[in-house]
């Protein structure tokens, strides 16, 4: 079926009625992060750097309130260590999942087992991953890894597979490339309280070598967003193969499209008043191997993918604000129609993001939810 608009659909766009529910999941604030700051300032504000309990809980108790799956906690050298971070929320957040961000090069894969497992039990199960093989390979070097990019993918694949043999609860033998274990086992069980024996795993990146990953020992690509026709070509070997597939993207909202394209443009113009911003991401992409960062900046390129989803923050703010811009209806459509794709979850951003995501959960979700019953209607219906 085409050419049938609704909400922000492109015209033209594929309609196919299909019942769904999308997951919404938010980036978690840093310390001392309460405006739009770009990427810059987050690696050399210093209270970044430093764990923020009190705002933090906010913070959380805020993503419940609002509807939010899970508070992603970003890693990085300028940041504090997300497992740690995430074990200290759980504490004084009891009903947040908290996606947990991690590098195989950094730490063995027994290790890391036991870590989530014991951060399953203290949390209860509120507890999923976001791997990454890494971006910077100046950044990666701070821990003493050299490996390129694909090899770090290639590392990726042995660290899950013996993570996963693990989960299985069995004793692993394993002598691969780049790890070896001999009668490995973890006695502390993962639990989610749900039946669960292992964490969701969303693996990030837009390559080929993320997306095989994926396919293999992930439970979830996550790729930065392009318009819907290109993602949803770019999703259909990991739909085949039984997998989800997600996007990483901003939302900058508001009552009007007017409104909210102005918003954007302000927050672009008042980071551009500095050039440092602009010239520093510059010199960051040239000396980034992510294919993620490239294919986002050459994005950039034109400001317009599809009517709401706009680049025009990238080249200040970095990739992930690649950003859906325009009214609460609009941001819902637009939603709906990733959906319609083969899309079903979301790690997003906004600017201030604690403002944003409240907003986003008052006035975008309970949109999304209303469609998604629609459409579920319809599909009993034989519409």
């Amino acid at each position: 079926m085409r050419g049938r608009g609704f909400l922000g659909a492109e015209p033209g766009a594929p309609f196919g009625i299909k019942p769904m529910q999308l997951k919404f999941h938010w980036r978690l604030m840093q310390g001392g992060e309460r405006f739009g700051h770009t990427r810059l300032t987050q690696t050399t504000m210093p209270e970044a750097a430093l764990p923020e309990l009190t705002a933090q809980t906010e913070f959380c108790h805020d993503a419940v309130a609002s509807g939010i799956s899970s508070l992603l906690i970003d890693i990085g050298y300028a940041k504090p260590d997300p497992m740690l971070l995430a074990t200290a929320l759980a504490t004084l957040c009891g009903n947040i999942r908290f996606m947990v961000a991690a590098r195989s090069g950094l730490l063995s894969p027994a290790l890391f087992v036991q870590q989530v497992n014991t951060l399953s039990q203290i949390s209860g199960g509120r507890v999923c991953l976001n791997i990454v093989a890494g971006y910077s390979p100046e950044e990666q070097r701070y821990y003493g890894d050299f490996l390129d990019h694909d090899e770090r993918y290639a590392r990726t694949a042995e660290f899950l597979e013996i993570c996963h043999r693990l989960w299985d609860r069995a004793p692993v033998t394993f002598q691969g490339k780049y790890f070896c274990v001999e009668h490995a086992r973890i006695n502390t069980p993962f639990s989610t309280g749900t039946g669960a024996d292992r964490p969701e795993i969303f693996i990030g990146g837009n390559s080929d070598a993320a997306r095989d990953l994926a396919i293999q020992q992930g439970s979830c690509w996550m790729r930065m967003a392009d318009a819907p026709s290109v993602i949803e070509k770019s999703i259909a070997p990991v739909l085949a193969q039984g997998k989800q597939a997600g996007l990483r993207l901003s939302i900058i909202a508001a009552a009007t499209r007017d409104e909210a394209i102005a918003r954007a443009y302000e927050m672009v113009k008042s980071a551009s008043a500095t050039a440092k911003h602009a010239q520093t991401e510059q010199r960051f992409v040239q000396g980034t191997d992510s294919q993620s960062i490239h294919s986002a900046w050459a994005s950039a390129e034109k400001e317009w993918l599809s009517p709401y989803l706009w680049t025009g923050a990238v080249r200040t703010h970095g990739a992930p604000a690649v950003a859906l811009v325009g009214s609460p209806d609009e941001i819902a459509g637009a939603l709906i129609q990733y959906g319609q794709a083969g899309i079903s979850q979301f790690i997003l951003n906004g600017w201030p993001k604690q403002e944003s995501m409240v907003y986003f959960g008052r006035e975008v979700i309970p949109r999304v939810r209303a469609w998604e019953k629609k459409l579920a209607l319809r599909t009993v219906a034989g519409d």
